[in-house]
């Protein structure tokens, strides 16, 4: 039993709702990323464009409409995910199923079909690595990078002072109460239901065979840190060009 267009778009416009529940400023934030991934591209007749924690293809999208030059690659290691983007827009992205940092993850990802990487871009994912390993990541990341490359990662990194982490998260708390936001089904419903989609099922029981990225709050690294482990791996200038609370995106240039 195939997913079929209309329901894969029904569950894909429910992700998104879901998923502003924890961000509300998240489609400002997917604005701002694809305002790097363009003027780093500027001029690229084609650009490369890796999409790291796609899920079902959110900032995929976006990038896609804003630079329908660009080739994407959006990268997951949920098969139930990967199946409703590629299903909704499979014109947005070559969709690929591996999990971030595991052994020849890289390898899967078949870059040599698609030339250098002009862009690495990543929204709530790279939280999860633990630090020795999110440092090989930014390694392996660097290596496939064109020099000018750049890695854009969206997510909720707090300052690395404690009054200040208090501090950014309080704004961030104030702004949701100011914007409204807290209603309609959070991540453990939209799981639930998804469950009760027969057409579902198959994809399911793939989904538990897979390797999981930690679960919980992740490596708990603040911006300050993420920054020092970009630096490491060989990115010359690292730093945030937005943030709202503990909100925030951080550039790093190759």
């Amino acid at each position: 039993m195939g997913v079929g267009t209309a329901l894969a778009e029904t569950w894909v416009r429910r992700w998104e709702r879901q998923q502003e529940r924890y961000a509300v400023d998240r489609e400002e934030r997917f604005t701002v990323i694809a305002d790097v991934v363009e003027w780093v591209t500027r001029g690229q007749p084609a650009p490369l464009v890796v999409d790291l924690g796609s899920g079902p293809g959110s900032l995929a999208r976006r990038i896609a409409a804003r630079l329908p030059r660009a080739r994407i690659l959006a990268v997951d290691v949920d098969p139930l995910l990967l199946e409703l983007g590629r299903t909704h827009a499979p014109e947005a992205a070559r969709y690929v199923e591996v999990l971030i940092g595991e052994d020849g993850w890289l390898a899967e990802l078949e870059l040599e079909l698609d030339g250098p990487v002009d862009a690495v871009v990543s929204t709530t994912a790279l939280h999860y690595p633990e630090p020795g390993r999110l440092r090989e990541i930014y390694r392996e990341l660097a290596a496939v990078l064109r020099p000018g490359g750049v890695l854009v990662n969206g997510d909720h990194l707090a300052p690395a002072d404690p009054g200040l982490a208090v501090l950014s998260a309080a704004v961030g708390r104030a702004r949701e109460q100011r914007q409204g936001t807290g209603g309609g089904e959070d991540w453990a419903r939209w799981w639930a239901e998804v469950r009760q989609v027969p057409e579902f099922a198959e994809l399911l029981a793939a989904r538990e065979l897979r390797p999981a990225p930690a679960s919980g709050d992740g490596n708990g690294l603040s911006v300050r840190e993420h920054e020092e482990l970009l630096r490491e791996a060989g990115f010359r200038e690292v730093g945030t060009v937005w943030r709202c609370g503990d909100s925030c995106v951080l550039v790093a240039l190759r």
